[in-house]
């Protein structure tokens, strides 16, 4: 399933890279992107920002990727901001509108800032979670507390533990999951394109024994995931991309708890998984290099597969917006994993539903 070689977009990324600050881990990830087929190369959506976000990295310390402008608008998702369809202007605007109006109405004033804060969207999600967590099956749900490490702009604290939208993005899709597992406890879980690494981290506090989390990526986010489960589970606790052989076959088994790779190396995983995830950024692929992946995924045996991607594809890319060239839409995914069953989809309360009718759908394929 390997695409032909072709000319490399990390070359031109490298090229464009030149002049700036240069971190030596970052740098060595993408001389070795420069090197593979075109099917693991950044796709016309991620191919500027990844750019970006790696100059953004260099300039502002990886330390603070989670505040990050590019980030915040790629991998780093938030409920306030741009994602609420509120721009930040807007909402000072809104803001200064209340206060001069009605300068004496606080409790206004006060459910306001809970709208745009984002506080108000975020506890929706947590409620679910509350009430769907079934804390007497495995991966456990309710005990997980986010760190604060990246200098997140948006994070929430509920009865002592703190939430951002990216973990309650993947809690959500978790408690969805659990509805269907029928005391199933899934151990190995592979995930494309898991952001900063957050689904590691829950993983790491689920309570299930013996558990091991492999997260396979393009950097720089591959980076940033490398960075932050290092610094939130331990370095003796996480394979980066640089200690697997360069080729050659490496079993699963023989990885730490947590590991995370860059997308070629998903040719040298051998064994089996458990629980294969894939949020959102399937979506910003083109078919045929999510038809790759999961060619992987089936040759890795994985019981279920849980994905959460727009059922209506992602934008095509033109001048105002980034976008992609040919949309997946829920019906692709279908198409592409034979030898699975559609176990359920979801939109709410699990999934989401933008203002503008774009519907982000969890579905759960078990292997049949």
């Amino acid at each position: 399933m390997n695409g032909e070689r072709q000319a490399s977009p990390a070359r031109h990324v490298k090229n464009r890279m030149s002049t700036m600050k240069r971190i030596p881990k970052l740098d060595q990830a993408l001389q070795a992107l420069d090197r593979q087929n075109a099917i693991y190369q950044p796709t016309v959506f991620w191919r500027e920002a990844s750019l970006q976000i790696a100059r953004e990295m260099a300039e502002a310390g990886v330390e603070n990727f989670r505040r990050l402008p590019t980030a915040l608008g790629y991998f780093v998702p938030n409920y306030s901001g741009s994602a609420s369809g509120i721009q930040p202007e807007q909402a000072d605007c809104l803001r200064a509108a209340m206060h001069t109006v009605f300068p004496q109405a606080s409790k206004s004033h006060q459910a306001l800032d809970h709208f745009l804060s984002g506080k108000q969207a975020a506890l929706a999600d947590y409620r679910v979670l509350l009430a769907s967590a079934q804390e007497d099956q495995w991966p456990k749900l309710l005990d997980f507390s986010e760190s604060t490490h990246g200098q997140p702009v948006e994070q929430f604290e509920w009865d002592g533990r703190r939430y951002s939208r990216s973990a309650l993005n993947y809690l959500l899709g978790l408690s969805f999951l659990k509805k269907h597992l029928g005391g199933d406890v899934p151990r190995t879980l592979l995930e494309i394109g898991g952001g900063f690494g957050t689904l590691g981290e829950i993983w790491s506090q689920s309570g299930i024994a013996d558990w091991r989390y492999i997260d396979i990526d393009i950097p720089p986010t591959q980076f940033a995931a490398d960075h932050y489960l290092k610094a939130t589970l331990g370095t003796a606790q996480v394979n980066g991309f640089d200690e697997l052989p360069e080729s050659g076959p490496v079993a699963i088994s023989t990885l730490k708890p947590a590991s995370v790779l860059c997308s070629w190396q998903i040719e040298q995983l051998q064994g089996e998984i458990d629980l294969f995830v894939n949020f959102i950024s399937f979506q910003e692929m083109e078919p045929a290099v999510v038809e790759n992946y999961l060619h992987h995924v089936r040759r890795l045996k994985s019981r279920w597969i849980l994905l959460r991607n727009l059922r209506e594809g992602k934008q095509k890319k033109n001048s105002a917006l980034p976008g992609v060239d040919q949309p997946m839409r829920s019906g692709d995914y279908t198409a592409m994993l034979s030898g699975y069953e559609l176990v359920a989809s979801n939109v709410h309360p699990f999934g989401f539903q933008t203002v503008d009718g774009f519907h982000s759908e969890l579905l759960l394929f078990r292997r049949q």
